[in-house]
């Protein structure tokens, strides 16, 4: 897929993101220590297949934890600052930089609103649900999904072919999908304010 094409997909995210004016979930809220902290470490995880050579990079989208942690309208914004700060920090051209933005950042993000929207219509609100349907089941799934797109969009895995590829990107999925779940439960018991996408008064009905 041409950048002209990507530059358009991503524009269609952006653009309905930033009409929802995801800066007003900032000052009442405690979503700017997950933001910051998204900010600093997520670029260096971007970057860090581009700064070392290997035969088979293992790239990191941490775009399902951001999504569950600040929301769609915040998460797509500050994951278009992401891709930028990894821009500036690697040779990357722009073009690839708008595909990192587009499949390690708003494909995954993206899919993961549908899936969470998914579980809250068909399945009763649990922790539990939470925790493993959006945190562990959800990333992977997500994660997997985005990285088949941008494959069928011609970004393929060097060395790699055929079903193959597919083994190796559902295994790399799962990278993703135990640390957002690790991180997702953590929360949950010690930071639901880090959660925009978590509610006491849902998830916890008192009896």
């Amino acid at each position: 897929m041409s950048a002209p094409y990507e530059f358009v997909l991503a524009l269609a995210v952006v653009l309905p993101a930033l009409w929802l004016r995801p800066w007003r979930m900032l000052a009442p809220s405690g979503l700017q220590t997950p933001l910051f902290a998204t900010l600093a470490l997520l670029p260096l995880l971007w970057a860090l297949p581009h700064w070392h050579a290997m035969p088979l990079q293992l790239p990191w989208s941490g775009a399902c934890l951001v999504l569950l942690c600040l929301g769609w309208p915040l998460a797509v914004p500050v994951l278009t600052l992401v891709a930028g700060i990894t821009w500036a920090l690697t040779t990357i051209t722009g073009a690839q930089a708008l595909s990192l933005l587009l499949w390690q950042g708003l494909a995954p993000a993206t899919l993961a609103l549908g899936l969470g929207a998914l579980l809250r219509r068909t399945l009763p609100p649990h922790p539990f649900i939470y925790i493993l349907g959006r945190g562990f089941l959800g990333t992977a799934l997500c994660v997997f999904a985005a990285r088949l797109l941008a494959q069928a969009a011609g970004h393929t895995l060097p060395h790699i072919g055929g079903e193959l590829s597919w083994v190796a990107l559902w295994l790399m999925a799962w990278a993703d999908a135990v640390v957002t779940g690790l991180l997702t439960a953590i929360f949950v018991a010690y930071r639901p304010q880090w959660l925009a996408t978590w509610s006491d008064t849902l998830y916890l009905p008192k009896s």
